[in-house]
């Protein structure tokens, strides 16, 4: 009779309760970047530079991380992407430009989107004149009427690999109260045209603007949350080669542009053989032997470097796979 010891028994009995419920190790998280909304249809109501599709961007990023559903990629490495690529605001919504900015991120996906309506729901109302000074806003034509806040947002999930729009999405939101558009937000008796509007704030989330856009927001990402299972997540294949050898430290031909990243085990095969064919003297198969396993340390854009987790004796020239 075999006797299994308390702790193998503990293990055999998680892995019955997991098959049992059906629960295994968490797949990997779907990766997407977030575009900055295009706003070029909306009436530019506003002075100075409030870039109000950056905002709605930042709101739509703040609802997709709490959910937790979707990986999604800082901004800091969005912008020095796009900085890079020359990406220019008027392709904000193109998803053929975007498909090719995730496809440097690594993402799985791209969210493109438009802000179609950012105003008063009436449109006979003229509300041109409203930026440059707060205090225009309560003594101002403007002032004299109110209404209620309407905003409208549309976004598409683009494939990165094809270019194929995935899901469309699209919320909109109109304040239960009315009053004027911004009314109650302060600036200290300076204009707001020069450094835009916290659209995340308290202050900006109480006026009736504030209370359509959260109310947009949330209907937007809780569709794009919706069909989040439309977004596959792409495999990465590597294939590339060792470029050198010193000590512990192994040098590796192949970097981010590559899909290579930080913690990537990876396997290690050596050439020892090549069939050729007899004909042309073409190589048509080359036969390898796996001499160990390494993880990647550190990344840049071409090249990477590895510590051994198995095997020894690496060369320059052996062959370095995923696994």
């Amino acid at each position: 009779m075999i006797m299994i010891g308390s702790s193998v028994k503990k293990y055999l009995l998680i892995v019955g309760l997991l098959s049992c419920t059906g629960l295994h190790a968490a797949e990997p998280k779907k990766r997407v970047a977030l575009m900055d909304f295009d706003y070029g249809t909306v009436q530019h109501w506003w002075q100075g530079n409030w870039d109000v599709g950056k905002g709605i961007a930042d709101l739509v990023v703040t609802n997709l991380v709490k959910d937790g559903s979707l990986s999604v990629i800082e901004r800091k490495k969005l912008d020095t992407i796009l900085s890079e690529q020359n990406f220019s605001n008027s392709d904000r919504a193109n998803p053929t430009t975007a498909a090719k900015i995730g496809k440097v991120l690594g993402v799985n996906a791209i969210i493109v989107g438009s802000i179609t309506q950012f105003g008063m729901e009436d449109k006979s109302m003229k509300i041109g004149g409203i930026g440059g000074s707060w205090g225009r806003l309560a003594g101002g034509a403007f002032g004299k009427k109110e209404g209620k806040a309407t905003v409208v947002i549309d976004a598409r999930v683009v494939d990165v690999n094809t270019g194929e729009i995935l899901a469309v999405a699209s919320g909109k939101g109109v304040s239960k109260r009315s009053g004027l558009l911004l009314g109650g937000v302060g600036a200290g008796g300076g204009g707001f045209g020069a450094g835009g509007i916290d659209m995340g704030s308290s202050n900006f989330q109480d006026t009736i603007l504030g209370e359509a856009t959260r109310t947009a927001v949330t209907d937007l990402t809780t569709q794009i949350i919706a069909q989040a299972g439309k977004v596959e997540v792409s495999k990465i294949v590597i294939n590339g080669l060792i470029a050198d050898v010193s000590g512990g430290t192994i040098i590796l031909n192949l970097g981010k542009n590559a899909g290579v990243s930080t913690g990537m085990t990876l396997q290690v095969e050596r050439v020892t053989r090549e069939v050729k064919d007899p004909a042309s003297g073409k190589v048509l198969r080359k036969i390898t032997t796996v001499v160990g396993e390494v993880e990647v340390t550190e990344v840049d854009e071409g090249s990477s470097v590895a510590r051994t987790l198995s095997g020894s004796g690496f060369k320059v020239g052996d062959v370095v796979k995923s696994k």
